[in-house]
């Protein structure tokens, strides 16, 4: 039986590798400070919904970040230690935190391409494998 594939295209905020990995749907809004540990790639907020789980490799859909200034540093260090996501998909572009991505690629780094969607769309990602192009275009596929 084949798996149902759906496709969608999504708004290119940071351009980056083409990615297919399976997503990672956060159900809360996180702050990468003090969020998300850059020499593990887990979740380290203990108050967070999916504490303890990697973002490595994954396609994270972001409902919402929690602002700090200091979150393009740890997004920088995931993408310099090889544990950031394959892809972010943004509910709202977040500057400070894309400007990691921009900051790594300028330092010759391969980053993950970082997107926008709307978040209604991301309850579908939800133990489905994702595949984006350089386009934008998002194909998902049940696991």
């Amino acid at each position: 039986m084949m798996a149902a594939k759906t496709a969608l295209q999504a708004s290119i905020l940071v351009p980056g590798a083409p990615a297919c990995a399976e997503a990672l749907v956060l159900t809360a809004p996180i702050s990468f400070w003090g969020g998300v540990n850059p020499q593990t790639g887990l979740i380290a907020d203990v108050r967070h919904p999916e504490h303890g789980v990697s973002i490595r490799g994954r396609i994270l859909c972001l409902p919402g970040t929690i602002g700090s200034s200091s979150a393009a540093a740890v997004l920088l260090e995931l993408v310099h230690a090889g544990l950031a996501p394959a892809a972010i998909i943004l509910h709202e572009p977040d500057a400070i935190l894309l400007l990691g991505l921009i900051v790594a690629r300028e330092m010759g780094h391969e980053v993950p391409p970082a997107l926008q969607l709307d978040k209604a769309e991301f309850a579908g990602f939800e133990g489905r494998m994702l595949s984006i192009d350089a386009d934008g275009r998002m194909m998902t596929e049940a696991v």
